[in-house]
């Protein structure tokens, strides 16, 4: 297989375009560094295609590693033929070289191994034969031996003999599974016990596989491991064997009952258990590969929502009897100082932490109060949004997710991070900076414990990470470190870089006393040229020596700038002092080719630049919608049918959306109430951190449910 013209196929990409990609990535080079300034070579594929090349890359050299190696073990054995050589080839997947390999794999004792070690694989053959007018009981008789002691054994082994080779015939296997896809049912009985009324609604169920959802086959297969659900899989047998009958079947009376025997016995013995168990495992592949693209659909939007920037925030991390730990940070993030109140039962001392709170605020100017959205968190709104009413400066207050906050408290790096605070101090910390700057703390977190998508405990971890990880990576990169105040943690994620290497640059920069160039990181131990080159571009030096350093341009294409801002007499002064909002107009009118030739850069190199000269430093989440702030509460129980909310989008699954609208308890607008208009999912309309109008459509209080629509909302408010 020519893997460079098949993926080049698969993508729609040029052939010398698809070579490239695959050059960059053997060649070390990270999706992030090869999207932002490789796109020349590769046509500008955003970093999602790129990651979706690169695992469709590995996956097709594992193909042919795996046929490579079919092909010696069967040479070996001396049956290669060039037949096999034609269908090795063709197969398209690993399943398929599988399939190619069976009859030849070295087996376990099996029934059919135990006949042919008893001779009657001759037998086997004029059986499977089935020749017209030809006595196959009296064939049989001549294989008797000590072993074989009757006409009945002999026919029985032949028959195992047969069966093996029904099963293992790689065609046969291709159309059945082709048929179990697309005319199967999955089926679902329920099984008594104390977890099952959580399953009531897969109580005698049936789908087709072909069309049942994957967040279905998340909750089948979670029932079924709690023992709450039987499953199965059904498909119409004479469908089957009418299939398994072409094959093998030749109309002979005298040999009829035997085949027929022997291809019920291949069928429900070998065939039918292997291809449940494959049918099954397709749609768990599936369910998962959906359930982890959910994962990655809801985390980017998240990790890029908008930093509340330049703000004195609390944190509150709400709890009963313990407390409520209190943290305030300044504006980039460091601790100002920590307190517990009781304002919650049992304790309800609600005055004494009105008048503690008011001292902070006033003391340090506190803009916003965060708020932690677990345990206790609607009686901590209800008290701040009191809270709010004593104190004389302008304070609002946002509900953030707290997911992941006391995984990261109890974790090494936040006793690394904060050696001196219990672990809940240090979680009112992460509530707080989460709202000044949600990518620069989320990502201290184990990605599968942010809090967005469904089943992520039954998805397979090492994918899950991997998936997860890319896209954190992706939005670091796609908003740039500023190097002189980044953690550890979020310089790990940049392009080229480690925590090893992370950890190198904190301890250079505290030894200079703050970089002041780019150029300065190849003095940073462990951090080499190609590192540099990975990582360059995606590192910002605020306030350094070089101007250019504050953008997204790479230091390979300072020279390309300086020739661009030369070529319409522009300075690097002009770029600080944004003098130069006219550039656009001045390439366009020369001819953005001609200038691209001039600058030795492609178009869209030359169209990078350009935009970073326009606002070096720029921020490109401060496009993004602004957090909710709020500075008064309303309950589940203050909730009226047609009442119409401003929310945020907090997570969306296949089958909706959950919106947050200020309630404690997330409202579900299911997909059927997101559009007017036809769409396949629900992410199609909506994604994390999105604020959208909602209305109520119902509010079930006792099982705190609420149900929200979008359709209709700007007809009838408007």
């Amino acid at each position: 297989m020519d893997i460079t013209t098949t993926l080049a196929q698969e993508f729609g990409l040029k052939q010398e375009y698809s070579q490239n990609i695959i050059n960059l990535i053997d060649e070390g080079c990270t999706i992030p560094f090869i999207a932002r300034y490789r796109k020349e070579m590769h046509g500008t594929c955003d970093d999602q295609t790129l990651r979706s090349f690169a695992d469709r890359l590995k996956y097709l050299r594992n193909l042919n590693d795996e046929k490579a190696k079919v092909e010696k073990a069967i040479t070996e054995q001396g049956k290669w033929t060039d037949e096999l050589k034609v269908a090795l080839e063709n197969a398209k997947t690993l399943t398929e070289v599988e399939d190619i390999y069976r009859p030849y794999k070295p087996k376990r004792k099996t029934r059919a191994s135990v006949a042919i070690a008893k001779g009657l694989e001759g037998l086997a053959g004029i059986l499977q034969m089935q020749s017209k007018n030809y006595d196959v009981r009296k064939e049989a008789e001549k294989y008797l031996t000590e072993e074989v002691t009757s006409v009945e054994d002999a026919l029985q082994g032949a028959k195992d003999i047969i069966a093996e080779r029904v099963s293992d015939n790689a065609e046969l296997r291709k159309e059945l599974r082709a048929l179990l896809e697309n005319k199967a049912f999955i089926k679902c009985e329920l099984v008594e016990n104390e977890n099952s009324p959580t399953y009531e609604t897969y109580a005698n169920f049936k789908q087709e596989v072909k069309t049942i959802p994957s967040h279905r086959i998340l909750a089948i297969n979670r029932g079924e491991k709690e023992k709450c659900l039987k499953v199965e899989i059904e498909v119409n047998r004479e469908l089957t064997m009418a299939v398994i009958n072409k094959y093998f079947k030749k109309d002979n009376p005298d040999t009829n009952e035997l085949i027929e025997d022997t291809l019920n016995d291949a069928y429900d013995r070998l065939l039918f258990p292997a291809l449940e168990r494959e049918c099954r495992g397709n749609l768990t592949d599936r369910a998962d590969e959906q359930a982890i693209k959910m994962f990655e659909v809801n985390l980017k939007p998240l990790l890029m929502e908008a930093p509340l920037k330049n703000n004195i925030i609390l944190g509150l991390d709400p709890a009963y009897r313990t407390g409520c730990k209190i943290a305030v940070i300044d504006t980039n993030g460091n601790v100002l100082d920590t307190t517990v109140i009781y304002p919650t039962p049992p304790q309800s001392k609600t005055e004494e932490s009105i008048e503690k709170l008011k001292k902070l605020i006033e003391k340090y100017r506190v803009d916003v109060i965060s708020i932690g959205n677990g345990t206790a968190s609607k009686e901590a709104e209800i008290f701040v949004a009191e809270l709010i009413k004593h104190v004389s400066r302008p304070v609002s207050y946002a509900v953030v997710s707290e997911a992941g906050a006391s995984v990261y408290s109890a974790s090494k790096l936040g006793a690394e991070e904060f050696p001196d605070y219990d672990v809940s101090l240090r979680s009112a910390v992460s509530i707080a900076r989460r709202l000044q700057d949600p990518l620069a703390e989320l990502i201290k977190i184990d990605v599968k414990s942010i809090g967005v998508g469904q089943y992520q405990h039954d998805m397979p971890q090492n994918r899950l990470t991997e998936v997860l990880t890319g896209v954190v990576e992706d939005c670091v990169n796609s908003v740039g470190v500023d190097i002189n105040t980044a953690s550890p943690s979020l310089l790990s994620y940049v392009s080229g870089l480690n925590m090893s290497i992370a950890k190198n640059i904190v301890a250079y920069r505290a030894k200079v006393r703050g970089i002041k160039n780019r150029n300065e990181l190849l003095q940073v131990p462990k951090l080499g040229p190609k590192a540099y080159e990975q990582c360059a571009g995606f590192l910002r030096v605020v306030g350094g020596d070089e101007i250019l350093d504050n953008t997204a341009v790479h230091p390979e294409s300072y020279e390309a700038t300086r020739k661009l801002l030369k070529l319409f007499d522009l300075s690097e002064e002009d770029v600080k002092n944004g003098n130069i909002s006219n550039l656009p107009k001045l390439i366009e009118l020369k001819g953005e080719e001609k200038v691209a030739k001039e600058c030795e850069v492609g178009v869209p190199t030359l169209e990078d630049i350009t935009k970073e000269l326009l606002k070096p430093g720029r921020d490109i989440r401060e496009s993004m919608p602004k957090p909710v702030l709020r500075s008064d509460v309303i309950t589940l129980e203050d909730l009226k049918e047609g009442m119409i909310f401003t929310g945020t989008v907090r997570n969306v699954v296949d089958f909706g959306a959950f919106v947050d609208i200020g309630v404690h308890q997330d409202g579900l607008v299911h997909i059927s109430q997101i559009s007017d208009a036809y769409i396949k999912h629900p992410s199609e309309v909506l994604k994390v951190g999105q604020q959208v109008e909602v209305k109520v459509l119902s509010v079930d209080i006792p099982k705190k449910r609420i149900s929200l629509t979008m359709k209709g909302i700007e007809k009838e408010d408007k």
